[in-house]
């Protein structure tokens, strides 16, 4: 079982932060654009959510990212919005990254980052009737996920 040890939140509210969602959804295109159309299609496993948002969470979304899975969960009692990026874990110790905002907020609004074996997160917005931005890294791979899961 891994033992996970607390680590600082890094919160994040600047006027750059909206630039910089729109310049990472623009590299997350740019990086699709460069998949050969003859390629052969690979099936890709999800790696599992783990829980990790807490008690009375329940996933609503989720996309690939890297060798793992951004997961999108909500808390129907709170109104909480919950993201985690997941991964398989295989003895190393990725840069991992996931954030998550209401959609036109200027800034997330909860961040987690670092050197991570199995997952980000938790990070946590109020998302009861607003939409969700929210993004997952791991090492050099990342998805940006705009404006979903509204209500």
């Amino acid at each position: 079982m891994t033992t996970r040890t607390a680590r600082p939140k890094s919160k994040t509210r600047s006027g750059k932060a909206l630039a910089t969602k729109a310049a990472l959804g623009a590299a997350a295109l740019s990086v699709l654009g460069t998949i050969p159309a003859t390629a052969a299609p690979q099936q890709i496993l999800a790696a599992p959510y783990n829980g990790a948002c807490g008690s009375g969470y329940s996933v609503v979304n989720s996309a690939p990212v890297g060798n793992g899975t951004l997961y999108l969960t909500y808390n129907s009692s709170n109104g909480m919005n919950c993201a985690v990026t997941t991964r398989y874990n295989d003895g190393t110790k990725p840069w991992m990254v996931v954030k998550i905002s209401q959609a036109g907020d200027p800034g997330w609004a909860d961040v987690d980052a670092g050197y991570y074996g199995g997952y980000a997160g938790p990070v946590y917005v109020y998302g009861k009737g607003h939409c969700i931005d929210w993004y997952g890294a791991i090492d050099s791979a990342s998805m940006i996920v705009l404006g979903t899961n509204c209500g």
